[in-house]
């Protein structure tokens, strides 16, 4: 199966806000993004506004024309966010207010009614839904029970050990994705994947439908431009 590149774009807005100007232009590298191959575009509007502002987002929506995914935490403002931009997919993150990047997927559980009633109200929009998720296979049955369509799996911990591990470092992901493909969900991965451990990744984790990369995907691109970057990513996603 194709597995695809959603390119995450909010290292940009950061860089053009450290200037307070348009430079470097959101919307250009978002075109360009997909002009370049990526197969859709992320984005992660935090409260503070402290990378892509809620403007952006709506300044996107009518650009992106591979896939857009807005991912963070359903607070009542991201709700009404992303009901008012409809993009494609909406990814679910337990972020607190501030926080710095993402760290840790959903104890789903713990969460079931609220995740539910939010996945029923994205569902009935036509929006495709999304869980930031761990390895735990029992974890993984619950989001399939919530309604979502997919789950992403957070791959902090397998790009820590693959320097060292990288069999022991991808063996949770894989059964962590037939787990979802039974559950009949699909599965997205995202988080410190780069082009060091992508390839490894993508040929031993199964039923791979999307990846999502911004930071590593960004740095990559100071050295060897954007255009050659997108390329190199993608031809990791080719077994």
């Amino acid at each position: 199966m194709t597995t695809n590149l959603s390119v995450n774009i909010n290292k940009i807005a950061t860089l053009r806000n450290a200037r307070g100007e348009n430079n470097p232009d959101v919307l250009k590298v978002a075109a360009d993004c997909q002009r370049f191959g990526a197969d859709g575009i992320t984005v992660h509007p935090r409260p503070d506004e402290r990378h892509i502002r809620r403007d952006d987002v709506f300044s996107l929506r009518p650009l992106v024309h591979t896939e857009f995914n807005i991912e963070g935490n359903p607070t009542p403002e991201f709700i009404d966010l992303v009901l008012k931009v409809k993009p494609e997919q909406v990814t679910l993150v337990p972020d607190a207010p501030g926080q710095l990047t993402s760290d840790a997927g959903w104890d789903v559980e713990a969460n079931f009614e609220f995740l539910s009633d939010i996945i029923a109200r994205f569902s009935e929009a036509g929006i495709r839904t999304s869980i930031f998720v761990g390895t735990d296979p029992d974890n993984i049955k619950a989001a399939a029970r919530t309604g979502t369509d997919r789950v992403e799996l957070y791959t902090k911990p397998y790009a820590d050990m693959y320097p060292t591990n990288p069999e022991n470092a991808v063996a949770p992901f894989v059964e962590a994705s037939r787990a979802a493909h039974a559950a009949g969900l699909g599965v997205n991965a995202g988080h410190d994947l780069s082009l060091e451990n992508l390839a490894f990744f993508h040929s031993r984790v199964p039923f791979l439908n999307e990846v999502s990369i911004g930071h590593a995907l960004i740095c990559d691109a100071l050295y060897l431009g954007l255009e050659k970057t997108i390329a190199a990513y993608k031809q990791a996603l080719i077994h």
